[in-house]
This record gives structure tokens, C-alpha cells and sequence, in this order.
């Protein structure tokens, strides 16, 4: 477990650092609560989870004085509990998934807003919506009434240099900003979620309003258990 006092500081001096538009979520990655429980206390307001049960563990235990952002890959057979955990789902990733949201929500009378997930590295391998069919998936995804656009997010091909991701998250703002002069019905591009411990001061320098923060506030990931 990292040390209380040291993930208090990191936290505090990053949100130090921060411009006031971006949002940092701290990306808890098999974390544990009480590490979580010292960076709220620093001032942390949303906290990401990968995966639903990890999710489930956190809420019990910090509950809702914060927001829970899913963003790690979803399965479609996790929606039904990712809806009743969470505020805002940052990896929408196909059509598909956005329709059982949808279904899930309408279930349960929510509405849930949700970021698309763009595969700004057109790579083969990864997850997210390419480029180029991303307009057409937003403007399906306009006809859901459950479901809320509320902007993009992306990774980016994994680099051991922060200026390899510069590019990818170029391209994604350009997206961003396409699809908010579109002015396209039910569609809000307000969040852009890009960049990570090692690459969120350049994600910040192309225009990232969200910031997916993990190492840099607790240190290196544990083992999942």
C-alpha cells in the first residue's frame, strides 16, 4: 500500500498544477480505498475505476462524496451493474454498447452521459471508435433517449515518450471540435478525457479537459487479485 502522506502530497500538488477547466480523475487501478480515501482527501472529486467490481469495492467503502467514472473497457454483460455505479462512462466504443446502455437505462428510468471512445492510432488491437466512422456513431447515438454525448475520449498507442502521444491526441481534438460545430441535436461536446501519468501535461497542451491520473498520485500499480 502506497504511504498516506505521500499520496496526499502528489495529489495535492498536481491538482496544484492544474488548470482550473481540467478535471483530474484519479485512476484508482486496483488501488485501495483507504489510498483513494487520502487523495479525496487532498481534494480528488472523481475517481476512475477499469473494472465494475473494482468499482463496487470503492463505493462501499468511500461512497458518493465523489463521482465515479468508468474507464476501462466495458462488456456488454457488465452494463446493467456499470449504469447503477456510475456517473459518467468515458469508454463507449461501438454502437452496440451504446444501444444496452440505452436499454439498461431505460430500465431503470436514468439517463446516463457517456464519452465515445475514438482509436485515434487506428490501431488493430485497441479499442475505441475510428476517426473517420466516429460522426456517424455520434449522430446514431443522437437517437438514443437515455443515453447523453457529452464528449470524446482516447489512449493512444502506448509510447515510453509523452511527445509520441502528441499527434494522437491532435487528432482528437480535431474530432472534438468538428463534431462541436456540427451542432449535432442531444449532443454536447463539453468533456475531452486524453492523457495519463506519464503523458497528461501534453494531453493538457492539445486541449484535454479530462485527465486520467494513476501513478502519479498512488504509485506503481498493485497485482490484481
Amino acid at each position: 500500500m502506497a504511504d498516506r502522506d505521500q499520496i496526499i502530497l502528489s495529489t495535492t500538488n498536481l491538482l496544484a498544477s492544474l488548470p482550473s477547466h481540467v478535471t483530474l480523475v484519479a485512476a484508482a487501478k486496483f488501488h485501495s480505498p483507504e489510498e483513494v480515501l487520502a487523495a479525496v482527501e487532498a481534494g480528488v472529486q472523481v475517481v476512475g475505476e477499469n473494472y465494475v467490481q473494482e468499482a463496487r469495492r470503492m463505493v462501499d467503502v468511500v461512497g458518493r462524496r465523489v463521482r465515479y467514472h468508468m474507464i476501462g473497457k466495458l462488456q456488454k454483460n457488465k452494463v446493467k451493474h456499470a449504469v447503477d455505479l456510475f456517473d459518467l462512462i468515458e469508454t463507449v466504443d461501438s454502437w452496440g454498447l451504446a444501444e444496452v446502455i440505452d436499454q439498461r437505462c431505460a430500465a431503470v428510468r436514468h439517463t446516463l452521459p457517456v464519452l465515445v471512445e475514438i482509436n485515434s492510432g487506428l490501431e488493430e488491437n485497441k479499442s475505441g471508435i475510428l476517426p473517420e466512422r466516429a460522426e456517424d456513431v455520434v449522430r446514431r447515438m443522437r437517437l438514443l433517449k437515455h443515453v447523453r454525448v457529452q464528449g470524446l475520449m482516447t489512449m493512444g498507442p502506448l509510447s515510453d515518450d509523452a511527445e509520441d502521444y502528441r499527434r494522437y491526441f491532435r487528432i482528437t481534438k480535431e474530432l472534438f471540435d468538428h463534431l462541436a460545430s456540427a451542432r449535432i441535436p442531444g449532443v454536447e461536446m463539453r468533456h475531452l478525457s486524453m492523457g495519463m501519468s506519464d503523458s497528461y501535461r501534453v494531453a493538457i497542451e492539445e486541449g484535454a479537459t479530462i485527465i486520467r491520473v494513476g501513478t502519479a498520485i498512488f504509485g506503481p500499480r498493485p497485482p490484481r487479485n
